[in-house]
């Protein structure tokens, strides 16, 4: 794996406005960079239409701090493995390489893989079949809200699951036409609130929404 920095689903970290609210079950929260035609990512997982500076930086290490568990799949986490790490070692890391390399390493990583099985560390977690019950199981543990970081296949499958209780999306000003969707194979409406919003000078709107409940 390269020591570089990650040009796939780089995962910044944007704290909710509550996300140590005492609830019954911890709020499973999709967040997500995604052009305004609703893609996440290039037909080949290109990433370089997305916009992150330092303000965006700024904003989403307020959120970090709050956040004790972060969801990635498979292949999002064996790219941050291959970085984060040692991200705050090199000589040249910048302050957000120090702080999140420093929160990677003391929150707890949960791990949708049907092909790793197993970890022996003991802060990370292997989620690999019966997803609604382990999510759930994780949920109702004591705990902040749990950060879905990029990784477009686990978040289809949790969203299928009716897992993700919101989103939390930076939407860049541009249209890629085609790529990897968001939303796909949508069978009914889901409905939202939202929250928040914030515009960055860059010209990136930061969107936070929660799910709302089926009556």
């Amino acid at each position: 794996m390269s020591s570089s920095r990650p040009t796939h689903y780089q995962p910044l970290l944007y704290r909710t406005l509550t996300p140590n609210i005492k609830t019954t079950m911890r709020p499973l929260i999709s967040f997500m960079h995604i052009s305004l035609d609703g893609f996440v990512a290039g037909p080949n997982g290109e990433m370089n239409w997305i916009n992150i500076n330092d303000e965006i930086f700024r904003h989403v290490e307020k959120r970090i701090g709050q956040t004790d568990t972060a969801l990635y799949g498979r292949v999002t986490f064996d790219m941050m493995e291959g970085y984060w790490p040692t991200a705050a070692d090199k000589p040249n890391a910048s302050e957000h390489d120090r702080n999140h390399s420093r929160w990677y390493k003391e929150a707890h990583k949960l791990v949708m893989s049907r092909s790793l099985k197993h970890t022996e560390r003991g802060d990370t977690t292997i989620i690999s079949d019966k997803l609604l019950e382990s999510i759930n199981a994780i949920k109702a543990r004591p705990g902040t809200e749990i950060l879905v970081f990029g990784s477009p296949s686990a978040t289809h499958a949790l969203i299928e699951a009716g897992l993700i209780d919101g989103y939390w999306l930076f939407v860049n000003p541009v249209i890629l036409g085609k790529g990897i969707p968001l939303f796909t194979g949508i069978q009914e409406n889901v409905k939202l609130d939202l929250v928040s919003t914030h515009r960055f000078a860059c010209g990136v709107t930061e969107l936070n929404y929660k799910t709302l409940e089926k009556k």
